[in-house]
């Protein structure tokens, strides 16, 4: 079972003296079944750093805990950036119940605070999306909060664009930003 005092995520985090030196010490990796608790510490820190909504969202979903399992589902990938052997960030596709036909979800997109900037995200949303394209998907959605407007500003200049309500059935009906993404351009 998950414990937050059995991984200080935040302890682990190393700092950096240079974007260059991040992206230098990083590797970008399918999810294994040992990054389980580093991931959900993960996620759940950004909740409670960005002060975002609990319920209704990915930090309530007892899936947080097992994301090796999850993302074993056919038709998906969870990435995760590591710096120097550290947990810093993942990103996915999966394919959420209730979608179109031809569309999956760019999910599970968070990066740990000392890795922010320096291109790991942009990375990893770039091999999820690749990823997609090579699955066949036509269309990228994702769902996220107002807590997260640099992700949200990220998405917008990587072609995400704006919907009124949301698609598919994620369970996380506390998001309030829902954005679709055409995947023709992806070559």
């Amino acid at each position: 079972m998950f414990s937050t005092e059995s991984f200080a995520y935040r302890d682990d985090c190393i700092n950096f003296e240079s974007i260059k030196e991040i992206m230098e010490k990083t590797v970008i990796r399918k999810v294994e079944k040992s990054d389980n608790e580093a991931i959900a510490k993960l996620i759940r820190d950004t909740f409670i750093e960005f002060d975002a909504p609990k319920e209704g969202t990915v930090y309530s979903d007892p899936a947080v805990f097992d994301l090796y399992t999850l993302f074993r589902k056919e038709n998906s990938v969870l990435w995760v950036g590591e710096v120097n052997g550290v947990v810093s960030g993942c990103c996915g596709i999966y394919p959420t119940e209730g979608l179109p036909e031809g569309c999956a979800e760019l999910a599970k997109f968070y990066l740990c605070p000392e890795a922010r900037g320096a291109g790991l995200g942009k990375s990893l949303m770039m091999k999820s999306i690749g990823s997609a394209k090579e699955m066949g998907y036509e269309n990228i959605y994702l769902e996220s909060l107002p807590e997260f407007s640099k992700a949200v500003k990220m998405y917008e200049n990587s072609g995400f664009r704006l919907l009124e309500k949301p698609l598919g059935n994620s369970g996380h009906d506390s998001c309030t930003i829902w954005m679709i993404r055409s995947l023709e351009d992806i070559g």
